[in-house]
């Protein structure tokens, strides 16, 4: 098994600054260049992230549309509607867009760039949907588009090229085996508390979709990018690896999106957006770390701006998801028997099953005649 210092080796690392230089000083060779391929492949990676995340919140937004349009209708079911399925096919495209950005950026960069989702359909829905602007709409974007720049701006810019020898090699580190014990330890008592204490409470069902996002990311990442690097260098689909790490990611996110539709059962839409965003990104940061080293030699000014930049976007989508309008209930067409004025003794208005009037024109004189005498 080659030992770290071998795989390093094999990849030139050069720092941000220096690659700032030399685009500063000649874009075109620099961009040109063996030794800047990365910085390419940085920007990339950032550009399908965000294009990635639009897709997703228009998607998301043609699908409500859909919905309001079908229930104003009242005719067929939404899952007749084109658009509706257009919005679906345009999510599939986002999250492609989402899964191949892991393979050319850093997925403690990736992560938290979906904040640019959320941005996104809050501008959608008052453009198109016609919904009302808040001041906390307006903060909330600012600060988000700030942590947004601070992020791409701070975030590591080297990386490695994912291989499958690589991702085994981290996958029996020791730090990473450490993590990954400390991992199931905790899923274990939070899912102990959730199905056999019954504890509901939001916090507990986050933090598990947030374990579980924790080892998509590494999955998604390895995959991803061992298959970036089996189009553009050499062939990586012949490893076992790469298939232990196909069945993880669609474990874990099948999980994920189990326990994510329960969370959305029991609380609000408004609790639910902003605290699993907070902890997938804090998840996906600490994959990165741990997993993928992504941090080591970054400099601690970069570190804490980034950082920085992490609390920009999460105070900016907690302002901008926090108290949306909320679907109304259909009020009711119908008033219960036990609140009409003056009617005494109601519960023997409905004749017994077992009784041989139940259901017959004799059950319905009855019902009149009780009425006659409670008046």
């Amino acid at each position: 098994m080659e030992n770290s210092s071998d795989f390093n080796a094999t990849v030139p690392l050069i720092s941000a600054e220096a690659l700032r230089a030399q685009i500063v000083q000649n874009p075109l060779q620099a961009c040109w260049s063996w030794s800047t391929a990365h910085v390419c492949n940085y920007l990339l990676g950032i550009i399908i992230s965000i294009c990635g995340n639009v897709l997703i919140s228009v998607s998301l937004n043609i699908q409500k549309y859909s919905h309001v349009r079908q229930a104003q209708r009242g005719s067929k079911p939404y899952y007749t509607s084109g658009m509706w399925w257009s919005g679906v096919v345009l999510m599939g495209v986002g999250e492609l867009g989402n899964f191949a950005a892991y393979g050319f950026a850093p997925a403690s960069l990736i992560a938290p760039l979906g904040c640019v989702s959320v941005i996104a359909s809050a501008v959608i829905s008052v453009v198109f949907l016609k919904e009302t602007v808040r001041a906390s709409d307006v903060v909330g974007g600012s600060l988000a588009i700030t942590g947004t720049y601070l992020l791409v701006t701070f975030a590591p810019h080297a990386s490695t090229h994912i291989t499958a020898h690589l991702v085994q090699y981290y996958a029996i580190s020791w730090h990473f085996l450490l993590y990954l014990f400390i991992e199931v330890i905790l899923f274990c008592i939070l899912l102990y508390l959730y199905k056999r204490r019954g504890v509901k409470h939001i916090v507990i069902v986050m933090l598990l979709v947030a374990l579980l996002a924790s080892l998509t990311v590494i999955s998604v990442k390895a995959v991803s990018g061992m298959i970036t690097e089996s189009i553009t260098s050499q062939l990586q689909l012949i490893y076992p690896i790469f298939y232990v790490m196909l069945v993880v990611m669609v474990a874990s996110c099948a999980f994920q999106i189990k326990f994510l539709n329960q969370a959305m059962k029991m609380f609000d839409a408004t609790e639910v957006v902003p605290i699993n965003f907070v902890f997938f990104t804090a998840s996906a940061i600490v994959a990165g770390i741990i997993f993928y080293q992504e941090f080591e030699g970054l400099a601690l000014l970069n570190i804490f701006m980034f950082l920085f930049g992490c609390l920009l976007s999460f105070i900016g989508v907690f302002l901008i998801a926090r108290n949306r309008p909320k679907i109304k209930q259909q009020d009711r067409t119908f008033i219960p028997m036990d609140k009409i004025p003056g009617r005494r003794n109601t519960d023997k208005v409905q004749p017994e099953a077992k009784t041989q009037t139940y259901g017959s024109l004799a059950a319905k004189l009855m019902c009149n005649r009780a009425g006659q005498t409670d008046d």
